[in-house]
């Protein structure tokens, strides 16, 4: 079995067991409409989904991973850690922009094509979850920009 379709599987089991952890958030006064189990559950569907895609797709399975899997998830792992310690202090836009850059040039993008990819994905993001779903997220450093939250 290639590294692809093990490292899918991998994904696949760490999202049904993050959606299994946070099924059963609850806030004790609802402060927002869609409760804190919202980010969790979408974000466990999209690793799944997209672990699911990895262990079934056709054709050949190739990757970094097959030759030097800790160069390849060596800074994976550090910029998913490092997201979680910058989340508060960055805000979510540049958190996700730093978390971004390292995971496209781990997958074979560019340094450009990661600043934008992160980019986009943060401030798209944040705008889905401020504005349609009312999430509160940090603001960090742009909290000049998005009103100080």
């Amino acid at each position: 079995m290639s590294s692809d379709r093990l490292l899918g599987l991998a994904c696949v089991a760490l999202g049904a067991a993050m959606a299994w952890a946070a099924w059963g958030y609850a806030a004790p006064i609802s402060y927002e409409p869609v409760g804190p189990r919202a980010f969790p559950l979408l974000l466990a569907a999209v690793l799944a989904g997209a672990g699911a895609w990895m262990a079934l797709r056709p054709g050949p399975h190739v990757s970094g991973l097959a030759t030097a899997p800790w160069r390849v998830l060596g800074p994976v792992i550090a910029a998913i850690f490092a997201y979680a310690l910058l989340f508060e202090f960055l805000g979510f836009v540049l958190a996700t922009l730093v978390m971004t850059v390292p995971l496209g040039r781990a997958f074979g993008g560019n340094w450009r094509q990661g600043l934008i990819a992160g980019l986009a994905l943060g401030l798209g993001q944040y705008l889905l979850f401020d504005t349609l779903l009312d999430v509160v997220l940090p603001t960090g450093w742009l909290s000049f920009i998005f009103g100080g939250r």
